[in-house]
């Protein structure tokens, strides 16, 4: 007699949730009272089914015929929830996040899995990841690991994905890429939204949906065939476990984004295990050096632009690339790509140390910086001439760069699977414990470029690394232990802040839930165009990515100080962790006090209602786009003591928009006020703000307003 798993989704709104994980030998119920998920187990073997139980709304479910649950190849044979298993147990299991939930234990020949699911208090949401386990005599070949194999009711017809972070509209079937962090599935007819998270690294996230003609939705990691395929070798007696997917549902609601927004959002914030959720003062208005100065950089130079800075309220100042050289070099006045991997401190420059200048930069208030190249190495390098074995080899057998195109470069990428790890650690710890390094700018191509399209050139092709065994391991070897790296710096060097740029994540403007939890922010983009164009493309960028990725973590430059229309950049900018390159020695005294009175403002804000650890889209306004409004709000929706909205005419022909707030108190009295001088506005109740709005006017074609909306 066969044997059943039945998997449920199920959304009963209830008001506890006391019952999360009950097991009574033959069935296991998860269920926080939002959502709910049976698995139940009969006899020798399992099968994975679903039987249809609605939302109370609807009486639709979300996954209709039987369902695989999971998927995966073992040494080239199919494995998923419809092969024999012998159900081993079932436990109780949890993280450090308020996740509570079970782990099924299944075995089949040499191979164990652990199924664990976790939910979150208050939220209709299922956290799932699969561990694996060799209790054979031979080596296992992991691949194809679909974390999440369902079949569901989001038919093709009256069914939209939301795909690109959540914002691209797309109908029809889908295999999506490195930028589907989140899916969302919105079923029209039905009303009902699902999104579908998928955790993995960079370049080996993979999400699919009726590719086989049915309404059937995949995620997980690469599977062979595609341009990054997942591997992973797991010697006897090795375990592995596989990045995370969630997934969280919505019903009665015709608005598919607002499940980003709110559920989504919540769970990003307060149990996905963030960085930013555990730094304590976020930073709210930093400087970068590279723009215009590039590699041209020196410490009478940097003191000179720390004294405007200062003055502008700048709060963080990061020296970027120049500030190196490479042993036996007298001089680093080369251009960009050179005298990389020593990381040493040009003396000629830097006469003192970086330490007298990083004293100088905090003596003003501030916190110094500097841009590293963690996984570069020029041939002039003594690292690389004493250990080409920790190079990355390409696909000719010889030191690979991935980061250009040209295979002649002398410029060489280091592989994460090597001892590298423990040389560029050092690098990094020593430069914040003895210099005061506060913020780490991170960079370069580590596992494949975003610039170059041909797919040979990524990852690393040596068959003798440590860490990998050939160029399919490689990736999620080299993503995986810069992930511990950054782990590792922050236990040495707590405060320190580190910036990973989309470059080091894989490809162009790059931002995903692995990285957030690893490293605070994410150097997304080089926007070096003058307004009004310039504003416009920060608030597109930082739409594109939010609210499924945490605001604060993206760091959106290259706008400079010293563009006439600064403030209209510096506007757009709040939106997101706030960074200005330029020349700021070129602002006049008043022109650096109305920067610093924002500067002040914001730092205000961010103490009164932590602003930065929430971003939510404003009701009615859409993309940023020429000739349009746009808007988003930042108000602290767990206190709902308010926050702060920003309001944009790009271009519009309209002077004056109706607002309207999301996520306050309905019965409390608010106050909005026009930053940066606390200017009152008006005075209503939450219900007010939310229902009726207010009208605000901008008179310039091409400006912005933010407001302060507090609670009394």
């Amino acid at each position: 007699m066969k044997n059943f798993l039945s998997v449920v989704f199920n959304s009963l709104l209830l008001l506890s949730y006391a019952q999360n994980y009950h097991w009574d030998g033959k069935t296991l119920v998860l269920d926080n009272g939002l959502i709910k998920r049976t698995i139940a187990y009969s006899q020798d073997s399992l099968k994975y089914t679903t039987r249809q139980i609605g939302l109370t709304n609807s009486g639709k479910g979300y996954i209709e015929k039987e369902s695989k649950d999971f998927a995966f190849r073992v040494n080239d044979s199919v494995m998923d929830g419809f092969s024999k298993w012998q159900l081993l147990s079932c436990t109780a299991a949890k993280d450090n996040y308020e996740g509570t939930g079970a782990t099924v234990t299944l075995k089949h020949n040499e191979i164990k899995i652990h199924l664990t699911y976790l939910m979150y208090p208050g939220l209709p949401l299922i956290r799932k990841t699969i561990g694996f386990v060799n209790e054979g005599k031979s080596d296992l070949k992991i691949e194809a690991v679909n974390v999440e194999d369902i079949q569901s009711t989001f038919f093709k017809v009256p069914t939209i994905l939301y795909t690109n972070y959540g914002r691209m509209k797309h109908i029809d079937s889908y295999l999506g890429n490195w930028n589907d962090a989140l899916v969302v599935f919105h079923n029209t007819e039905h009303r009902q939204s699902m999104a579908l998270g998928n955790e993995a690294p960079g370049v080996l996230k993979r999400v699919s949906y009726h590719l086989d003609g049915t309404a059937h939705i995949e995620a997980g990691l690469t599977h062979p065939g595609q341009d990054f395929p997942f591997r992973k070798w797991l010697k006897p007696g090795e375990s592995w476990t596989s990045p995370a997917v969630f997934i969280a549902l919505q019903a009665g609601n015709d608005n598919p984004t607002a499940l980003i927004n709110g559920i989504v959002a919540d769970y990003v914030r307060k149990h996905m295990g963030i960085r930013l959720s555990q730094v304590k003062e976020k930073p709210v208005f930093v400087y970068n050096t590279w723009y215009p100065f590039y590699t041209f950089v020196s410490d009478s130079l940097i003191r000179e632009l720390a004294r405007a800075a200062a003055e502008c309220g700048i709060r963080e100042f990061v020296i970027d690339d120049g500030w190196e050289v490479n042993y036996n070099l007298k001089t680093s006045e080369k251009p960009w790509g050179r005298n990389y991997g020593d990381w040493q401190v040009d003396r000629n420059k830097f006469p003192n140390d970086l330490k007298a200048t990083f004293d100088y930069i905090r003596s003003l208030g501030m916190k110094p910086g500097l841009w590293i190249s963690i996984g570069s190495a020029t041939a002039d390098a003594k690292v690389f001439q004493e250990h080409p074995e920790w190079f990355v080899k390409n696909y000719k057998g010889k030191p690979g760069n991935l980061h250009f195109v040209a295979d002649s470069s002398d410029f060489y990428t280091s592989c994460f699977g090597t001892d590298w790890f423990d040389y560029i650690k050092g690098v990094i710890v020593t430069l914040a414990k003895e210099h005061g390094l506060a913020y780490a700018k991170l960079d370069l191509s580590l596992v494949t470029s975003a610039y170059v399209d041909d797919k040979r050139i990524s990852g690393c092709y040596a068959t003798d690394h440590p860490y990998h065994r050939d160029h399919e391991e490689s990736f999620i070897a080299i993503y995986e232990r810069v992930l511990k790296l950054f782990d590792e710096v922050h236990k040495e060097a707590p405060g320190l802040f580190i910036d990973c740029t989309f470059e080091t994540a894989g490809k162009l403007q790059l931002q995903d839930y692995a990285f957030v939890k690893h490293a605070e922010g994410n150097w997304l983009s080089n926007f070096e165009e003058r307004n009004p164009v310039g504003a416009l493309r920060v608030r597109q960028m930082a739409w594109w990515r939010s609210p499924a990725m945490p605001a604060s973590s993206l760091v959106i430059g290259n706008q400079q100080m010293d563009d006439p229309e600064f403030l209209f950049s510096l506007k757009s900018l709040i939106g997101t962790l706030p960074i200005a390159l330029g020349d700021p020695r070129k602002l006049s005294p008043g022109q650096r006090a109305e920067i610093k009175k924002w500067s002040d403002w914001m730092l205000a804000m961010q103490k009164k209602y932590d602003y930065m650890s929430f971003r939510q889209d404003l009701p009615g306004f859409g993309e940023p786009q020429e000739g349009a409004w746009d808007g988003w709000m930042r108000i602290n929706t767990d206190s709902r003591q308010g926050g702060i909205f920003g309001v944009f005419r790009q271009g519009a022909s309209e002077k004056s928009r109706t607002v309207f707030l999301a996520g306050l108190d309905p019965s409390k009295k608010y106050t909005v006020r026009l930053a940066p001088d606390h200017t009152k506005v008006l005075h209503a109740s939450g219900k007010e703000l939310m229902e009726k709005g207010f009208t605000v006017s901008i008179r310039k074609k091409y400006d912005g307003n933010i407001y302060e909306v507090s609670a009394e």
